[in-house]
């Protein structure tokens, strides 16, 4: 019995070794280098200036209601007491884009009006002045064809406005032009009409409408960041 228990008690120690010589040598081992696909995301992983990402200013929305030309006119002549903003596409101006050699200050490099435009651009601001709209300012794109139908309409000072400028040829300039619109806009608090002279693709990136050239788009400014896509003005 008494060598029984010597054994035994030996036969433990041994076997507690060799767990320890066990656990020693799997903490030895190295384990394999993580691959991209195993390393879980981290805050340490994603970069430290971001890119930043281009907003909207504002929050637009399509009116339910369909209101005719001329009922979207008597809303205008309620100017002195609510905000509005006319997106005016260029009169007629033949053709698309504009030449390769196209410079912004030579306007012979430019697309420009026909003479039907031109007298379409004084019909425009004849519409304004027949119904009693009061213009409180007006805005161009700085593109020559752009600049003229504003001039011609005869409704006030015209300014040259950047964000108003095309970006036909150039996409990337989208997000970042309508929301430079659309926060214009937001900071206009006194009631009115604000008349802007632009071109198809810029109104419809803001309105998601097409409009012929000398036709309109209705907005309405509103509280809380709002805009209110009000309707489409023919005007000729």
């Amino acid at each position: 019995m008494k060598t029984t228990w010597t054994t035994a008690i030996a036969i433990a120690l041994l076997s507690s070794v060799a767990l320890m010589s066990c656990g020693d040598l799997q903490s030895a081992i190295p384990t394999p280098a993580a691959t991209p696909e195993t390393i879980a995301p981290s805050l340490s992983s994603t970069p430290a200036s971001p890119m930043p990402t281009t907003r909207a200013a504002a929050e637009v929305e399509r009116s339910e209601l369909e209101r005719s030309p001329e009922e979207l006119w008597a809303l205008l002549q309620q100017a002195d007491e609510r905000r509005f903003a006319l997106l005016i596409r260029h009169a007629t101006a033949p053709g698309t884009g504009d030449p390769p050699n196209f410079k912004l200050e030579d306007c012979s490099t430019q697309r420009n009006l026909s003479e039907e435009g031109r007298q379409q651009a004084i019909r425009i601001g004849e519409a304004f002045r027949s119904r009693n709209i009061s213009v409180r300012r007006v805005l161009s794109s700085q593109w020559c064809r752009c600049l003229e139908t504003a001039e011609r309409m005869n409704l006030g000072k015209v300014e040259p406005f950047p964000p108003l400028n095309s970006f036909f040829g150039d996409r990337s300039k989208t997000d970042e032009q309508t929301a430079q619109v659309q926060q214009f806009l937001l900071e206009q608090t006194v009631p009115g009409v604000v008349v802007m002279v632009s071109h198809q693709v810029n109104i419809t990136a803001l309105s998601d409408i097409f409009p012929r050239s000398g036709e309109a788009v209705v907005i309405e400014i509103g509280a809380d960041n709002l805009l209110t896509i009000l309707g489409q003005i023919p005007i000729f």
